[in-house]
């Protein structure tokens, strides 16, 4: 009998598939890893009003229940977050991080949405700053996200990104990827890895077309993933970057408001 390891991401759903809960749960699936979910939000959209989202919140004490089954009555070898909704939802991620002391932690600070730049939940954004960071041994903001911890007006050059990596490994995180994704002016999607001892650059030439809804997600999944499956912080990241990659490259179009990600690909890749 082969026992899977077991990772748990705590984050919204989106209805459409492509990012959120879903994301995740199809990156651990392909990566080989048993995934479990708190869900934190349900998010809709609206085809009749340019896909207009809508967000359901779930109930603080339901949140509750889901992470005593998962923790209580199962355990798991890694975890992720994703939509955290509000100040006492981040507090409550931060006392169950504490309580079971648990390994191989993984931020993902979702604080703005595709498309735009403004912090979405002011609240949430400074919990995850006070609470967050610290607990965390991997953290991935985008470039935005990364600014905002690292109280910076803009991170958009690689010289930035790393200043704003410092800034974050300061606060307490173990180790941090900034990805600099498509808002860097360059022909390569750069991230950015720090692990408090060097900086190191990890590219791939920018795909176009692409669809790039829930590359984020995956992208931290991923990293769960690697961490669940016993990989090293360094190696989890660097095959997390391969995957996205992969799944960019093969990503295709959902309806005439969206396209996603190819979850599959990284696995065909390496047939």
């Amino acid at each position: 009998m082969c026992a899977m390891r077991k990772a748990m991401t705590i984050a919204g759903s989106d209805t459409s598939g492509g990012a959120g809960m879903e994301a995740d749960l199809k990156t651990f699936q392909e990566l080989g890893v048993y995934g479990m979910t708190a869900l934190t939000v349900i998010v809709t959209m609206d085809p009749h009003n340019n896909w207009f989202h809508n967000v359901y919140p779930i109930e603080m004490h339901i949140i509750e229940k889901q992470l005593e089954t998962i923790l209580d009555g199962i355990g798991i070898d890694a975890m992720k977050t994703g939509m955290l909704g509000s100040a006492d939802l981040v507090e409550l991620v931060a006392k169950s991080i504490d309580r079971y002391s648990l390994k191989n932690v993984v931020i993902d600070p979702v604080m703005v949405c595709k498309g735009i730049d403004a912090i979405m939940v002011p609240d949430a954004a400074a919990a995850i700053k006070k609470y967050l960071v610290k607990r965390a041994d991997v953290i991935t903001p985008n470039t935005i996200e990364a600014a905002y911890l690292a109280d910076m007006p803009k991170v958009n050059s690689l010289d930035e990104i790393k200043e704003a990596a410092g800034r974050i490994k300061e606060l307490g995180a173990k180790c941090v990827v900034i990805k600099g994704g498509e808002r860097m002016e360059r022909d390569e999607a750069v991230d950015v890895f720090y692990d408090g001892k060097e900086f190191k650059e990890m590219s791939a030439k920018k795909i176009y077309p692409s669809y790039n809804h829930g590359a984020g997600c995956t992208y931290s999944a991923a990293i769960t993933a690697g961490l669940a499956n016993g990989l090293s912080v360094e190696d989890a990241v660097a095959q997390a970057k391969a995957f996205i990659t992969e799944a960019l490259r093969h990503s295709f179009e959902l309806n005439q408001f969206s396209g996603c990600t190819n979850h599959a690909a990284y696995k065909k890749s390496l047939k």
